[in-house]
């Protein structure tokens, strides 16, 4: 049996594909594969570019668990099944008056895959959507069931909010939501010197704020969003700008096959690192034409996030699928790092288990209480093994 990501670049050859419908099944898959000595990865969409579903025993397919559990309007929290997709939740939300936080660019993703890989838009004042986690709904290596928050097995909830798909099976997560929210889009073209010169103030002046640089040209496709106190319009504009609810405006079509390096550097490094790049682009690639984003996302306190106790730049460079990748991303990497970057968990690197040890200070304390609920390693695949500090 085979599994394939969405670029199909990441492929499994595998015992068992199972789709699950409830968490009672769930949870009697897990318990049956603990016994039997098998390791459990769960797909969501597909959409992470790392290894982090290929398993050769069982995969579990979470998509039937999905849809909205219940709202608590005046709270603005709602507990939602993490196999929703988060392109179907922003009309559910709003009928409640409410919307997501923050999403990212792409909306294909299942909720419980986009918390666990530490998913985010942009924004200086807006964190990732693992951060807007409050309560998990989780099935333990042992098939037991249990709810965790910050006041509630509190460091089962440190480690699942971020949790690489590696600390159980999640079926529900309680999100903080915001109020439902008009946002006009505003997309413009710029020289890169001019789009360099005005980072500070474009950051500073609007809610969001990310660029596109092309190599190809030295341009840049700079995009602004801010709220508005008007009525959506539709049909909603397919260039230059959108005026819609936040879930019409924040994600895009992404239908082009490409793989995709991200990674985050503290803010105050962002510019540089992103002229190093440019610079690498210019001298050692100078073929490459698919662009290079950036974006800001707001610190947090997740052991495992990108964006921990830091205000964050996130800097990302994309090929297509038919070309080879690896010496292009391998020279980024190396920029990346030199600026105190970190990866996305569902993008490519090539970092080890000792380079993680260096680049998140909770690292060995995530894998002291992952070990503590999973000692069989029923949640591991090869390569998240493979991390596992010696």
């Amino acid at each position: 049996m085979q599994w394939k990501n969405w670029s199909g670049r990441q492929q499994a050859s595998l015992e068992s594909l199972v789709f699950v419908r409830s968490e009672a099944q769930a949870s009697a898959v897990v318990r049956q594969c603990a016994q039997a000595g098998k390791t459990i990865r769960v797909a969501g969409a597909g959409h992470s570019h790392a290894p982090l579903v290929t398993n050769d025993s069982v995969i579990v397919d979470s998509s039937g668990l999905a849809g909205l559990i219940g709202v608590d309007r005046q709270a603005q929290e709602a507990w939602i099944k993490a196999g929703s997709s988060i392109y179907s939740l922003g009309g559910q939300l709003h009928d409640h008056g409410l919307a997501l936080k923050n999403q990212g660019d792409i909306d294909r993703q299942l909720l419980g895959g986009a918390i666990a890989t530490g998913t985010h838009g942009t924004g200086r004042n807006f964190q990732n959507m693992s951060a807007s986690v409050t309560g998990l709904h989780i099935i333990l290596a042992n098939g037991e069931q249990v709810e965790c928050s910050k006041s509630e097995l509190p460091e089962l909830f440190n480690i699942a909010r971020l949790s690489v798909g590696s600390a159980g099976l999640i079926t529900r997560i309680r999100m903080k939501l915001q109020e439902s929210v008009v946002l006009s889009e505003h997309i413009h073209v710029a020289s890169y010197d001019d789009t360099v010169d005005r980072i500070a103030g474009l950051s500073a002046e609007n809610d969001r704020f990310e660029f596109f640089w092309y190599p190809g040209t030295d341009e840049a496709n700079i995009k602004t969003i801010n709220p508005v106190v008007t009525e959506p319009e539709y049909p909603l504009a397919e260039e230059g700008g959108r005026v819609a609810w936040s879930y019409e405006v924040l994600p895009n079509h992404r239908p082009h096959l490409h793989t995709e390096m991200e990674y985050s550097v503290p803010a105050e490094n962002g510019q540089a690192c992103f002229a190093a790049i440019r610079h690498l682009i210019h001298h050692r690639f100078p073929s490459v034409r698919w662009p290079v984003e950036y974006r800001t996302v707001a610190a947090d306190d997740i052991w495992l996030s990108m964006a921990s106790d830091r205000e964050t730049v996130t800097i990302s460079v994309h090929q297509d699928i038919k070309l080879d990748e690896e010496p292009y991303y391998r020279a980024c990497e190396e920029v990346f790092v030199a600026y105190g970057g970190r990866p996305h968990w569902g993008k490519v690197n090539y970092l080890n288990g000792d380079d993680f040890g260096r680049i998140y200070p909770r690292w060995h304390d995530w894998w002291r209480v992952r070990d503590q609920y999973d000692p069989e390693g029923v949640f591991l695949n090869d390569y998240i093994r493979g991390l596992r500090p010696q």
